[in-house]
């Protein structure tokens, strides 16, 4: 019997870092990954649908809005099913940032595929069954 997939919400990355950052989640992990551009998108997708993470860009692609800005809006909104929150950030104060509103901590572009990453990604996720695994 198959499990469901763990459920995976990407915010606000550009078309080439989500791109690898699918593939990087799809080689290690059996997930399902749904992306919006805006954080109120975010928002209204955590309403109706239970997400095991959700990955938020430091700024928003589309709007250059901070990313953090879903993590303060989420602590105040009981309508939002709540998930672990990870910023995708090279930059040391921005995660520090992040946790410091209560992200789980996150990683940088430059670590996708470091085994550090997908350590801290395994907490939440489901790890891909070798067989099926997706080839490099």
């Amino acid at each position: 019997m198959s499990q469901s997939p763990s459920r995976v919400l990407d915010v606000g990355n550009c078309n080439p870092d989500h791109h690898k950052i699918r593939m990087m989640l799809e080689r290690h992990f059996d997930v399902s990954i749904d992306r919006v551009m805006f954080v109120d998108e975010a928002l209204d997708r955590m309403r109706r649908t239970r997400y095991d993470l959700v990955l938020v860009n430091r700024l928003i692609f589309e709007d250059q809005s901070e990313g953090i800005d879903l993590l303060r809006r989420v602590k105040g909104d009981a309508s939002v099913l709540k998930a672990p929150i990870m910023l995708v950030s090279n930059y040391a104060e921005a995660q520090a940032a992040a946790t410091a509103e209560g992200a789980t901590p996150g990683f940088g572009k430059d670590k996708l595929f470091s085994d550090e990453t997908i350590k801290r990604l395994r907490q939440f996720l489901k790890p891909r069954e070798r067989q099926g695994a997706v080839p490099m």
